[in-house]
């Protein structure tokens, strides 16, 4: 990460976190390593392949066929015959796999569904045993099929991070602090009860405060981490996190 010391101390310059993010990796594939490209595209794709099911199931497909749909696009999308349509201009990954995803259903998978079932040589390893339980959570939901699809992007990132933070948490030595303090990350404000914090704790409420007030940055900082991965251009962050948290509220 560059540093900038013009002011006499160093600070770090978050834009340079784009040099080197999984999905900026891809959209350069044509000009530097196609294998680091592929190795980050994958990485991206085992991350966030969950939303792309939920897609797919609800645009009315049964739950063996929306695996099959969903195991034929990465496998298709991983022997990088379709990365060369990525556009750099709207540079979000979420956007460029609906995308994908959109097109493969109305024009691949009446050639696909002909191949037998787990034929193909490249697999991406999901996780289908849990699927359709996650996706049975979501049945109440009145949602489009991309609006379901950006949800479900949000909370995957979100559940990213948390678990990210529980790992940094726990290497530190903290993680009872974490576990009576998690459910605090996303809350409002005001709604946040410092004087139980303090007593499950044991400490001072204004102790309580501070240590969930730095828990709560951190968990920012590496929400906003997440989602640099998946954006090609540092002025389009922040206009991610207004679309996702809407997709969340929504």
């Amino acid at each position: 990460m560059a540093t900038d010391e013009s002011n006499g101390h160093t600070e770090e310059r978050p834009e340079r976190l784009f040099v080197t993010t999984h999905w900026s990796v891809v959209l350069a594939a044509g000009h530097g390593d196609a294998t680091r490209a592929s190795d980050a595209l994958a990485h991206l794709c085992k991350n966030y392949w969950y939303p792309l099911y939920a897609y797919v199931r609800r645009r009315g497909h049964s739950p063996p066929d929306a695996q099959d749909l969903t195991q034929e696009f990465f496998a298709r999308l991983l022997a990088k015959q379709w990365i060369t349509s990525a556009d750099r201009e709207k540079g979000r990954f979420r956007t460029f796999l609906l995308t994908a995803m959109s097109r493969f259903l109305a024009n691949e998978w009446d050639r696909a569904g002909t191949q037998k079932r787990g034929g193909r040589a490249m697999h991406l390893p999901l996780d289908t045993a849990i699927a359709e339980t996650r996706y049975e959570a979501d049945s109440a939901l009145a949602l489009a099929p991309d609006r379901l699809y950006d949800r479900h992007w949000a909370m995957t990132l979100l559940d990213r991070t948390l678990t990210s933070l529980r790992t940094e948490q726990e290497r530190a030595g903290k993680a009872r602090e974490f576990s009576v303090l998690s459910g605090f990350l996303t809350a409002e404000r005001g709604s946040i009860p410092y004087a139980e914090a303090a007593a499950q704790l044991g400490t001072s409420e204004a102790t309580a405060r501070q240590v969930v007030h730095r828990l709560r940055r951190r968990f920012r900082e590496m929400f906003r981490q997440e989602i640099t991965q998946t954006v090609a251009e540092p002025a389009e962050v922040d206009e991610e996190i207004r679309h996702l948290l809407a997709a969340l509220s929504g």
